[in-house]
């Protein structure tokens, strides 16, 4: 096919490159319209890019600001000395959060390429690529049964008065109890089954100790509407029972948002992370509003914030700040690499970084707010302490909260609104998650999966694990979901990372990462020396500590007061170990297929291959690098200034563009002739 288009004088620069980012040749300009100006497509045409850079940042916001912001951050602030614990957060951030965010952010964009093929740059280490996929195809089972959870809960809220909010259901058991305690309990007494209030003067010993044994074994309605009526659980993990119809169906809807939001890649998936990035915050800033106007939230509050200084000599208190800002940020998944691959080469990948790791510290501090706003809120109903009302996890989103939204007015209201934003939190999430799947199958194979039959592979990955979910829709669906995420994403997680370090900092060269990222922001970020320092001694430190801290800190899996069986355990040994193993299995292969001596064969794959680099030409040779030599994105430009060297004149040229259909670059051919 061939276009003829009239270049503006704004097109050339010095050199005779051309500038134009790319080309769409799918109409002949007008005779009259001497101005045609062609229209901006992707840089990268033949794998896509962002259409543009607020839908990267709103991706890299809704896939790092996720479910464990709001329920986890909180918790551990106020468990780990209040305030206080904000300095060994931010300090474990500047040492190994932020070094690592930086870090896959800047390779995937270098690269251009998922997480598995991207290991040209250490052959003998690709299983490194397959781990990442792995976790992140595990983390996606059981993270959209949460997705899950939080459409049964919004459907269940469009009602005119919440199902947990009293203790008349089927599915409560006499140990239900909704009575206002408050003023009893202030004054030393005891509610009885009929909601009065006894105090020991008045009760014999006998009936005394049965109230405290009633009152300790009391549940909130919440409480039962979640396990009895959404979850239906049974006794132990070995119980299996049969599958909740109604979680299978919100699951399956799950997917089916899922599934539609990556129908077109990075085109589509890019639009719905305005959505799931905003909107969370507008919910958390109505809720704020809200949490300050009620009794209790000063007490709330203050329990949350106050410092407790003695905390920082505690080691526990380190390693969960560790342990929180390296699973917040979610680096070692491939999700950052995915993200930042659809990145155009000279992004500021830097200053994303910087933003958007920055940006979720500061939405986990102030969700904490919120959260403990609305404990202090119910605290101050039930006449206790914040400490035992306070809690983490699903306790606290699917329990805790939605007890307290039941006691304000207009709870329904309140209860859409915190579901809302659980769902967009969640997906947000899960969005990355499947797209790395996608990404690192369809990278794989691209002559086979690209173009239309990307819809396919994501419609069998969503199939594949949707089915594996149901899983976790049964009766101990919830004891399955705690193992996987007891196991899934923790060891295997910071063993991927210490050895994605190692590679890249250690046998490509820190030196040498410190220059590729110098070609794509066109010089070095800032303070050099700082990152040298971090990324080759200080982060492999942390993450080899932070590992110790983990397996020092194991416990085996339970849920409630249910301890899984050893066999169980022995089953969550094994999840942590698949990904892992990757790593040296397909090292064993690279290494059985290479040719020469042993010793030929591990030198020869530690090093980068021949297309190792940039994926287009032009900044291939920015970066100095070969050609690609089979490259499925062929370089057409003839270079003009070949004609000065064979002494022809630039200026006798007519600008006939000739554009390739296929061309996966610029694709452009400079034809010359002669004007008449």
């Amino acid at each position: 096919m061939v276009v003829h288009i009239e270049l503006k004088e704004t097109h050339m620069f010095p050199g005779n490159d051309l500038k134009v980012r790319g080309l769409v040749p799918n109409r002949q300009p007008d005779a009259m319209d001497r101005t045609y100006t062609p229209e901006v497509v992707d840089e990268n045409k033949e794998r896509g890019n962002w259409s543009n850079k607020v839908e990267f940042m709103m991706s890299c916001f809704s896939y790092a600001v996720g479910l464990g912001t709001i329920w986890r951050f909180p918790y551990l602030c106020y468990r780990n000395g209040g305030g206080a614990f904000l300095i060994p957060y931010i300090i474990m951030y500047l040492l190994a959060g932020l070094p690592l965010f930086f870090m896959e952010l800047a390779f995937g964009q270098y690269a251009s390429e998922g997480p598995i093929t991207i290991w040209k740059i250490c052959p003998l280490f690709q299983g490194i690529g397959y781990a990442m996929f792995s976790i992140s195809f595990l983390v996606a089972i059981y993270y959209n049964v949460i997705v899950a959870w939080s459409f049964y809960y919004l459907f269940a809220s469009f009602t005119n008065e919440l199902p947990w909010s009293h203790c008349e259901n089927d599915w409560n058991t006499p140990a239900c109890a909704r009575f206002d305690g408050k003023n009893c309990t202030v004054l030393g007494g005891l509610l009885n089954t009929t909601g009065h209030c006894l105090f020991q003067n008045e009760s014999s010993p006998e009936l005394w100790d049965s109230l405290k044994a009633a009152a300790g074994a009391s549940r909130m309605p919440a409480d039962e509407y979640f396990h009895h009526s959404v979850l239906g659980i049974s006794d132990g993990i070995e119980d299996i029972g049969g599958i909740r119809w109604q979680l299978a169906l919100c699951l399956l809807l799950g997917w089916i948002m899922v599934f539609f939001a990556l129908l077109k890649g990075v085109k589509s998936f890019g639009k719905a992370v305005y959505f799931t990035a905003i909107f969370p915050y507008v919910v958390m800033f109505i809720l704020l509003i809200r949490a300050a106007t009620l009794p209790g939230y000063i007490d709330g509050i203050m329990f949350y914030l106050i410092p407790k200084w003695e905390r920082l000599t505690e080691a526990k208190v380190w390693g969960d700040a560790a342990m929180q800002i390296f699973f917040a940020l979610s680096p070692c998944w491939g999700g950052l690499i995915t993200l930042a691959s659809y990145n155009t080469f000279h992004n500021n990948c830097f200053r994303d970084s910087l933003i958007v790791a920055t940006g979720n510290i500061l939405t986990a501090f102030f969700a904490g707010f919120v959260i403990f706003g609305i404990m202090g809120f119910m605290a101050h109903e039930l006449g206790k302490p914040v400490e035992s009302v306070a809690t983490e996890g699903a306790g606290l989103a699917f329990i805790a909260y939605p007890e307290a939204v039941s006691r304000l007015p207009f709870a329904p209201i309140w209860s859409i609104l915190f579901f809302v934003m659980l769902l967009t939190l969640g997906l947000g999430t899960q969005f990355t998650l499947l797209e790395t799947v996608v990404t690192t199958i369809v990278d794989s194979w691209p002559d086979k999966l690209r173009g239309r039959n990307h819809k396919w592979v994501v419609l069998g990955a969503s199939c594949v694990m949707f089915l594996l979910g149901l899983t976790m829709c049964t009766r101990n669906g919830m004891y399955v979901l705690q193992l996987l995420d007891n196991h899934a994403a923790t060891f295997s997680a910071l063993i991927v990372g210490l050895c994605e370090i190692f590679v890249i900092h250690y046998l490509y060269g820190v030196d040498r990462f410190l220059n590729d990222i110098k070609v794509m922001l066109k010089r070095y970020p800032p303070t050099y020396g700082l990152w040298y320092f971090m990324w080759k001694y200080l982060t492999p430190v942390v993450i080899i500590g932070l590992f110790i801290f983990c397996t020092v800190d194991f416990a085996p899996s339970s849920y409630a007061d249910v301890v899984f069986p050893g066999y169980v355990n022995a089953i969550g040994w094994v999840i942590s170990a698949v990904p892992i193993s990757l790593i040296p299995i397909v090292a064993i292969m690279k290494i059985s297929k290479a040719k020469g001596s042993l010793r030929q064969r591990i030198d020869s794959l530690i090093k980068p291959t021949p297309d190792w680099g940039p994926a287009l030409h032009r900044h291939r040779a920015e970066a100095d690098v070969p050609r690609h030599v089979d490259s499925r994105v062929p370089l057409t430009l003839t270079v003009a200034s070949s004609m000065n060297e064979e002494g022809g004149d630039l200026s006798d040229l007519d600008p006939v563009l000739e554009i390739p259909e296929e061309d996966g670059d610029i694709g452009l051919q400079m034809k010359p002739t002669r004007r008449v």
